[in-house]
């Protein structure tokens, strides 16, 4: 059995490698992860063990009311989870993936998963860390949200991810201090016009640049 909420150096090319076969095995096995990303650190299980995505809420202090985001690590990884990309979804993939977008799409709806309340949505995001897709190439799909208890401040560190989530985690992945806190832009897709749910990362006028019109709510 692993040591509880361990965690590994992915400065140091030996503890990386460990770190990653040991992270995958603990997704395997139902288990939390937490990985640094582009944006802040977040905490992982695979999206497809539904015990495990409860946990997951369970650690953070949230509801099914809040279904957390989907990660991969390839484009096609995406489209299989997805009913379609829209009108718009493969250009804005094309422009801004692996990146700080997160899409909103339908959910294929032969999936069996358990995301809680996404009333037939999922949101999907390919992030740009190389210790991340390293991880979800090896993992598929995995349901990751900021790693951080619900209302506290999202986690910037390793240290900072387990002070706040101790040994309801397996493995850390210590990737360094994150370079830039501000979270995705959330786009939702399954309107007719695409609509920003959460402004981040990506400015709407870059969104705008690629697709045309973006509702917002102001």
């Amino acid at each position: 059995m692993h040591a509880v909420g361990r965690r590994y150096d992915c400065s140091d090319l030996d503890q990386r490698s460990e770190g990653l076969t040991e992270a995958a095995a603990a997704v395997r096995r139902g288990e939390l992860v937490v990985l640094p990303t582009d944006t802040v650190y977040g905490i992982g299980a695979d999206a497809f063990t539904p015990a495990a995505v409860t946990a997951l809420l369970d650690a953070k202090g949230r509801g099914r009311e809040m279904p957390p985001p989907v990660l991969v690590g390839t484009v096609r990884a995406a489209t299989a989870l997805v009913e379609d990309l829209g009108p718009y979804g493969q250009d804005l993939i094309d422009a801004f993936w692996p990146g700080a977008l997160t899409l909103v799409c339908k959910a294929n709806r032969a999936l069996t998963w358990d995301l809680g309340e996404t009333k037939g949505t999922v949101a999907v995001r390919m992030p740009l860390h190389p210790v991340a897709l390293d991880l979800l190439k090896e993992t598929g799909p995995m349901a990751v949200s900021s790693a951080n208890r619900s209302g506290a401040t999202p986690a910037m560190t390793a240290e900072a991810a387990q002070e706040q989530l101790g040994d309801s985690v397996a493995v850390y992945l210590d990737g360094g201090r994150t370079t830039d806190n501000t979270p995705s832009t959330i786009l939702d897709l399954t309107t007719a016009v695409p609509r920003m749910l959460r402004r981040g990362a990506i400015p709407v006028e870059k969104l705008r640049g690629i697709i045309g019109y973006v509702a917002t709510d102001d």
